[in-house]
């Protein structure tokens, strides 16, 4: 096999057995890598009705064939498992240096089940792997934690770990490596702390075979230098100020999610933008391997209380942590960023918390006493006490660790949780932007953006322009993000640079350079058509593992406040939501019928189908 390294590792934490495996070829070119190969191995190996803290529940970090090559943003991992969260699948990515080491050491993925007995970490080192000890290590934050493992292990060696919110099983805790890069979304954190693992230490300094070496390289310096020309003829916004910079774009549209979502304009939105971070907080930018974007933020803040630096904020923590919560204070943001880090917890999850909670308190329907302080819109010094409370389920922050829809349903009111199956939004209205609302609903892992990102083409405009506010016509072009995000998550790459190989001004957005790339990588020969069967096999695939976790159209949902309260002013007042009518034509779409259940002939079309259906 090209592209693939043809291997997994299988680590049995209950019995301490580690074994390689060989990939089937025909499962890796079916499923691409990464996401796919993951619900791959969940669906045949895993009940998708288990609990997801008991043993039976795997947990797999895999790579794609694009991983660790010289495939612009190619560093891209995904962890899957069984979500805390929202008891769907999840498929958290990160990026980072670890990914292209895991496969220089040999592997496109580990997949880990069963629990130990006490905390371990597993170390491996160029194809060799071992369970170790790692009792010393219970407790300590996500910065302690590496630095302890690479005096331990090797200096050049790669971390992913939990900090003490996995070890809390807080419902949202992620998994950091290289201290700053997060799996953060859905509580792969908290699933990989009821496993006692600690960490994940690589060492990895093999080479990666391709197909076509030099076809590779002459495709890539290609596809490198039309991006460095644009880049020269337009500053690249993602670079200059990072993706705190979409605060100016989603604040002039009216779609900044402020005040737990009952309005879509904040007030104190210049205080928090992309420019007012780089002016007053950036060190410097930071990319992941082989990224030529640099989006992140080497950050550090000297204000009194909230000093400290690291990495950061990103926009889905400006709006969650900043408007969201009527916060303007920018250090005080940066410093819960900072915190959530450190200790393992998603920021956008933690942000929309402490919103809800806010809006909780707000209407009496939760007191101060309960909170234990103070907590009114605002309240900075309340956001970063609170982070550090839930991290460790200290007091208030026992509620706050299970997320909002958990809190504001035992305060009475779950309708003020602003979640899609349990999992809060990132920050982009749906009330102004209609078909972030359809891929919110519609995601298998709950509120996302990361699993179809119709942003793209209703607010950016980088594939094709849609009014933003039209409901009709949404349903084609969102499953068709959605196919392209599954074979960028599959193939390891990044959202930012994937949604650029798309054929030009092609509405049906055809993966036309990510095609170039993977048949050059792999050898696999694809066609355009079965690489959006792949797609489709990955997206459909990951369907039924919720269907079978007995998830159906009622789970689709957003909450009344989208559908059924127009937004209060700005470019989109007086809208809202019109989720039903476009879950009709999506369920259409996508060969599922009308309870959103995948018909035998899709799953037929696909090699989904179980024998004797």
């Amino acid at each position: 096999m090209k592209g693939w390294m043809g291997k997994i590792l299988r680590v049995d934490l209950t019995t301490g057995e580690i074994k390689d495996e060989l990939i089937d070829p025909q499962v890796a070119k079916d499923y691409i890598g990464g996401r796919g190969i993951g619900i791959y191995y969940l669906n045949k190996e895993m009940d998708p009705a288990c609990d997801p803290f008991s043993p039976e529940n795997l947990m797999v970090m895999m790579t794609g064939p694009l991983t660790g090559t010289a495939a612009p943003t190619g560093a891209r991992y995904m962890v899957m498992t069984k979500s805390p969260l929202t008891g769907a699948i999840t498929c958290s990515n990160s990026g980072g240096m670890m990914p292209r080491d895991m496969k220089r050491a040999g592997y496109d993925g580990i997949i880990f089940k069963g629990k130990s007995e006490k905390p371990v970490f597993l170390f491996v080192d160029n194809g060799k792997a071992v369970l170790k000890d790692a009792e010393h290590l219970w407790g300590k934050t996500v910065p302690e934690t590496t630095d302890l493992l690479l005096a331990q292990t090797d200096p050049k060696a790669r971390v992913a770990c939990i900090g003490p919110a996995g070890e809390n099983k807080v419902l949202f805790a992620g998994i950091m490596n290289e201290k700053h890069r997060a799996a953060g979304r859905s509580g792969v954190g908290a699933v990989m702390g009821s496993k006692n693992l600690k960490a994940v230490v690589i060492l990895g300094k093999g080479k990666i075979p391709l197909a076509d070496p030099e076809g590779f390289k002459l495709f890539n310096q290609k596809i490198l230098h039309q991006y460095t020309s644009e880049a020269k003829k337009t500053p690249v916004g993602l670079t200059i100020n990072g993706t705190a910079g979409v605060v100016a774009v989603t604040q002039a549209k009216g779609i900044l999610p402020t005040k737990n979502w009952q309005q879509g304009e904040f007030d104190g939105w210049e205080d928090i933008q992309g420019t007012t971070l780089t002016e007053k907080y950036l060190v410097k930018n930071q990319g992941c391997f082989g990224c030529p974007i640099k989006c992140g933020r080497i950050t550090k803040v000297t204000e009194p209380g909230f000093e400290g630096e690291g990495e950061g904020p990103e926009y889905e923590t400006v709006y969650a942590m900043g408007s969201n919560c009527m916060i303007d204070n920018l250090a005080a943001i940066t410093k819960a960023n900072y915190l959530c880090n450190e200790l393992g917890l998603d920021t956008i999850t933690m942000g929309a918390t402490v919103a809800c909670a806010m809006e909780l308190v707000d209407r009496g329907y939760l007191s101060e006493d309960e909170v234990g302080r103070s907590l009114k819109w605002g309240e900075g010094d309340a956001l970063v006490e609170l982070t550090r409370q839930t991290a460790y389920r200290e007091g208030f922050g026992d509620k706050l660790a299970d997320g909002s829809y958990r809190l504001a349903e035992g305060c009475g009111h779950p309708e003020l949780a602003m979640v899609s199956k349990k999992q809060e939004f990132p920050g982009y209205e749906p009330r102004g932007a209609k078909a972030m609302g359809l891929a919110y609903a519609t995601s298998p892992i709950g509120g996302s953006h990361m699993r179809g990102d119709p942003a793209y083409f209703e607010i950016f405009g980088t594939t094709f322009a849609m009014d933003p506010l039209a409901t009709e016509g949404k349903a084609g072009p969102t499953k068709r993000i959605q196919d392209l995000s599954a074979i960028v998550d599959a193939a390891g790459l990044c959202i930012f640079f994937g949604a650029r190989m798309l054929a030009e001004k092609d509405t049906t957005m055809s993966p036309t350079g990510m095609l170039e790339y993977l048949n050059r990588a792999t050898g696999a020969d694809y066609s355009i058509e079965e690489l959006v069967n792949a797609a489709e096999r990955i997206i459909n695939a990951e369907r039924m593992f919720i269907v079978n976790a007995g998830f159906d159209r009622k789970d689709d949902s957003l909450p009344k406040r989208l559908t059924d309260e127009p937004l209060p002013s700005g470019p989109a007042k007086g809208e809202v939501c019109d989720l039903e009518t476009m879950l009709d034509d999506y369920y259409k779409v996508q060969g599922w019928d009308n309870n959103g259940v995948p018909s035998n002939k899709t799953l037929e079309k696909l090699g989904l189908l179980p024998p004797g259906k």
